[in-house]
């Protein structure tokens, strides 16, 4: 049987092995140094760069310059990201809500070690990541421990600062600046890498940022996405005063942060239409007052004796004419009707119109089809197969000789407790949102760089579907769990969120502290818990069906004793000491689920666990998964479940005794069960 690793993916292996696959005679070979000894060498495939480069260009290359992004940490970095771990994630069903049911995850851990872990089961199915990383406001503290973490003499030695007698090669304006912008880069890079692997083919990621590093940023962004898949920088004003780290003359006061998007890639990516709602008549006043032209000022008062003109059965286009038509202006339909303006939009908001010359393949098609008919109105029926109409059979109006479209007010707005809202398209200048109070929203204090619910919610709505998941691995007070539980209950959705959260503690002292919360962990989630009955309570009976809870579950090193990963280095004699590979304070609860990390399974689905001969069977998603992890599990228990059989099936190496009892294993799998995958740990 073939047996577990235990660790998380090998992600410069993979990449090798995509290599090797388009360009094998790249692939060479190099010591493995970590598994070598001075008696025994042993090889691991590598790439042949200078070859590689050579087979992407139709030129001769030589030297080294090219237009790249680069600074000194970064080669480590990549390193980072790709070095597989012997990390798990524990399960902590005493923390979470609604364990059993819920799809929703809250992780606690530093987020590069958790993004590595979910590489197999969460590959390709996050259709939106939201972070909010920790802006670079010149502290040289981060609490990320990142092994690429740099002090003043590391980037000296990095850059090149000194030559060999210790004279200074070149001088720079501030050392500390591009010390601090390549430790972030760093910091950012590699969680970056590996979080472009979690996205969607249509999924998207969107990463607030300050002024600081909003340059570097996008440089990094641009890195790891590409520069064809950049969709956006949105401007959110987020208040009015303050200076924001400088003195009053030296800058701005500063007033914006700024949301940087990028695509996985750029031609699956739809955006979907998010508008900012205005009462009608109010928005029509601002134009006024802006000095703006307001288009939607005439009526349609009168639309009669429609006649076929003719029909286009093989493109399902039937041509109307109409002989009578009257149009009159706002005001003087208001008069005539002896009711005021405002009382004429929200009534007639279907009849109130602009006309364009829309240079449209639709509009064209219906000028050269009606061409010297004498109709003051003309009106196609066709079925659209796209857009917000597509599949449906619609009637569009041209008016006059050069059939300008008809643009009808009631498309441009929306109707809210009988009152025209008018719709305008979200931009990339987002100033609409508040950000005062924000500190106690969600009904928990969390004063530093918590988002408002709307600003989130706007992202969820525009860039996800009603059964996405949404990744967010700087989860700070949890904001983004609270604005999809607040999103799907206002819309009916079944999102769920994964939070991921370093285990920050609290200041001694501080008010958190004293409330009970000795990590950001603990701060966030509580805001899920209060947020979740909060909502709850408003929705009353309209809440049973929505998904309110969340699994919890914590990094740690593996489940597994060293003696699992290199037992060829242990004697025989030493192996009788080590009672068991599995580490003596794990629980059959942290076996599946490290399991199902490795064989890719989500951590969110539903499980059962039940006796069967005295053994404890548990069973992942009705079969996906089938493990028992007892000591000397007898024929009859195997036999059962081969006979379910499950897609896979896992035991521990020491559940039988011997080569000879695992033969028998194979067998009867192999007899009852051909197709299933059998593993040991």
């Amino acid at each position: 049987m073939e047996k577990m690793r235990m660790e998380s993916v090998d992600m410069t292996k993979k990449n090798i092995d995509r290599i090797a696959a388009l360009f094998p005679n790249c692939i060479t070979e190099t010591v493995d140094e970590e598994r070598s000894t001075p008696d025994h060498k042993v090889y691991k495939k590598a790439v042949n760069f200078e070859l590689l480069r050579q087979m992407l260009s139709g030129d001769v290359l030589e030297g080294d310059e090219a237009y790249e992004f680069t600074w000194v940490g970064k080669k480590a970095a990549i390193v980072e990201a790709n070095k597989p771990i012997r990390k798990t994630l524990r399960p902590c069903p005493e923390e979470s809500v609604e364990w059993d049911t819920t799809e929703n995850l809250y992780i606690e851990g530093d987020n590069i070690d958790v993004l590595k872990l979910l590489q197999e089961s969460y590959l390709g199915q996050i259709r939106l990541i939201y972070i909010d990383p920790p802006y670079n406001t010149g502290s040289d503290r981060f609490v990320y421990p990142d092994s690429y973490v740099m002090g003043e003499d590391e980037y000296e030695d990095g850059i090149g600062l000194f030559d060999e007698d210790g004279n200074v090669l070149f001088k720079e304006n501030n050392v500390n600046n591009p010390r601090f912008h390549s430790v972030w880069c760093s910091m950012l890079y590699s969680r970056l890498i590996l979080a472009r692997n979690l996205l969607s083919d249509d999924g998207a990621i969107f990463i607030s940022i300050d002024d600081n590093e909003v340059d570097s940023m996008l440089k990094v962004a641009n890195d790891v996405f590409g520069e064809d898949n950049f969709i956006n920088v949105i401007t959110v004003k987020t208040k009015i005063g303050g200076v924001s780290g400088s003195s009053e003359g030296k800058s701005l006061k500063d007033a914006t942060e700024f949301i940087g998007v990028y695509a996985k890639n750029k031609t699956r990516f739809q955006l979907n239409p998010v508008y900012l709602r205005t009462k009608l008549f109010t928005r029509i006043k601002s134009y006024e007052i802006e000095g703006k032209s307001w288009k939607y000022t005439s009526v349609m008062s009168k639309l009669e004796d429609k006649v076929l003109i003719k029909e286009d059965a093989e493109h399902g286009m039937k041509y109307y004419g109409y002989k009578t038509l009257e149009t009159m202006s706002i005001s003087a339909f208001a008069q005539s009707m002896g009711i005021t303006e405002e009382e004429v939009y929200n009534r007639y908001a279907d009849r109130i119109f602009q006309t364009t010359n829309a240079q449209s393949s639709v509009r064209q098609t219906v000028m050269r089809e009606t061409k010297g008919l004498d109709y003051p109105m003309i009106g196609l029926e066709y079925v659209p197969i796209k857009g917000k109409n597509e599949g449906k059979t619609i009637e569009v109006l041209y008016k006059g000789e050069q059939r300008r479209m008809m643009m009808f007010l009631s498309d441009a707005v929306e109707k809210v407790d009988d009152e025209f809202v008018y719709l305008d398209k979200v931009t990339t200048l987002w100033d609409d949102i508040q950000y005062n109070n924000l500190t106690k929203e969600g009904s928990i204090e969390f004063p530093n760089g918590k988002k408002p619910i709307k600003l989130l919610q706007r992202i969820i709505e525009m860039a996800s579907d009603d059964d996405s998941i949404i990744l967010d691995f700087f989860s700070g007070s949890a904001s983004t769990a609270h604005a999809v539980m607040q999103t799907n209950a206002e819309k009916g959705s079944h999102r769920k969120f994964i939070m991921v959260q370093i285990p920050e503690e609290t200041g001694d002292g501080s008010d958190f502290r004293k409330a009970g919360f000795s990590t950001i962990c603990d701060i966030g989630k509580e805001r899920i818990r209060r947020s979740s009955a909060q909502i709850s309570d408003e929705l009353g009976i309209m809440s049973q069906g929505l998904d309110m809870g969340f699994r919890v579950f914590k990094l740690d090193d593996g489940n597994m004793n060293d003696v699992y990963y290199s037992a060829g280095e242990y004697r025989q004699d030493m192996l009788s000491l080590l009672e068991s590979n599995v580490k003596s304070d794990r629980s059959d609860l942290d076996l599946l689920f490290g399991c199902l990390l490795e064989w890719g399974l989500p951590l969110s689905m539903p499980y059962t666990s039940e006796q069967i001969e005295g053994c404890t069977v548990h069973t992942y998603n009705d079969g996906d998964l089938i493990a028992c992890f007892d000591e000397n599990i007898p024929d009859a228990v195997v036999k059962e479940i081969a006979k379910r059989q499950p897609l896979r099936a896992v035991f521990r190496d020491s559940s039988f005794n011997g080569s000879p009892a695992k033969i028998n294993v194979g067998e009867i799998f192999k007899m009852l069960a051909p197709d299933t995958r059998v593993k040991v740990i």
